[in-house]
Formats: C-alpha cells, structure tokens, sequence
C-alpha cells in the first residue's frame, strides 16, 4: 500500500530542495502539458506537492490549474512561493486513491505518483480515478521510473515502466500521442530515469 499522510508529510518537512524529484523548473512537464492543450484547458497536476510545474503553468497564462497532494505541508511550499498568485489555483489535500473529482479536467498530469502504486488494485484505483477525472478528448501526461530507473524511492518500492507498459495499463479507451525518455538529475548528484506518455482519452 502506497505510504499515508505522515510518510509524505515528512519527506516536505526539509523543504522543496530536499526531496529527490526537486526540479528548479518543471521544463519536460510544462512543454508537454502546452503540446496538449492551449491556456484554456483545465490542467490537474496529481501529486504534485511543492512542485514548480504550477509557476510555469501560471506564467503561461493558464488560469484553470488543480494541484492535488496528499501531503499539505508540500501544497503550502507551493502556495508561499507563488504568493497572491496562488489564489488562482485550486489546491486540494487528497489521496488520489480515494478522491472523488466533482469536475473533469482537459489534462491530467502525474509525474511521480503512479510509479509508487505498486500492488494491483491501487493501480486500478488510480485508474478508475483518472476515468472519472479527464475529459473525453482530454490528455494523460504521465511520467514514471523507466525500466532503468530506480527500484525504490524515499523509502518506499517503486514500479517501473517501459512506454509499452504504459500504454497497456491505460488500455484501449486512450489513443496515444508522444512517448519520450527523461534523466533527472536529483538534488543529491544522482541521475533517475524517467518515461513519459502523452496519451489522448477516446472512450
């Protein structure tokens, strides 16, 4: 089972620059996200915690932005440095395993979380929760450990996978758009490999 509120809350205790998926700039995220969608789309940024893909996203014009995380603590790093433009994002505290969207949205973006969803029904779950979420027509931006990348992360058992295997685990009601390969380099010095999909939802 994915780890709970306390495990995650105490990874953003040290701050944004302590967490090993830290990014000064979200530059893969938001590049994708805009060759999906223009300024008009709703954009939902899952997990996303004291990432900066939303500074991005709000210098971009975009006016439609939902970040959701379990950890509050990493929301309200977010929150502070974007300062009174943080009044123009929805910030929700949720496990995504758990939360019931009350609208759907033009692009769900997850870098990060579905890697660490590593028991059957969790990723059915998530899932289900991604159905319920993203509009027909609407893009998934998903980005996980490649078949390289690391086997654990902040503690925890990760699963990894190859762009077939993302698109396997969509299914057949996703029509895929771009695929492409990602080394990040954490705070620490180390480098973790990443794939991403961009894949459009049809039914």
């Amino acid at each position: 089972m994915r780890a709970g509120t306390e495990h995650w809350e105490a990874a953003y205790s040290g701050g944004d620059a302590s967490v090993s998926w830290y990014q000064s700039e979200a530059n893969t995220s938001l590049k994708l996200i805009q060759a999906a969608a223009g300024r008009d789309a709703s954009v939902i940024d899952v997990g996303g915690g004291s990432s900066t893909l939303v500074d991005g996203l709000v210098e971009s014009g975009y006016r439609k932005i939902t970040v959701l995380d379990l950890a509050d603590n990493g929301l309200a790093i977010s929150r502070h440095r974007l300062g009174p433009a943080a009044v123009q994002v929805d910030w929700v505290v949720a496990n995504i395993l758990e939360w019931r969207p009350s609208e759907r949205y033009d692009v769900w973006h997850d870098r990060a979380v579905l890697h660490f969803l590593t028991k059957d029904d969790e990723r059915s779950r998530y899932l289900d929760t991604l159905h319920s979420a993203l509009e027909i027509g609407g893009h998934a931006v998903i980005g996980t450990f490649a078949e390289d990348g690391p086997e654990r992360c902040s503690g925890l058992d990760v699963r990894r996978y190859s762009p077939e295997d993302l698109r396997a685990f969509l299914g057949p009601d996703f029509e895929f758009v771009s695929e492409m390969h990602e080394l990040h380099k954490t705070p620490g010095g180390n480098q973790q490999s990443f794939n991403w999909l961009t894949a459009r939802r049809t039914g």
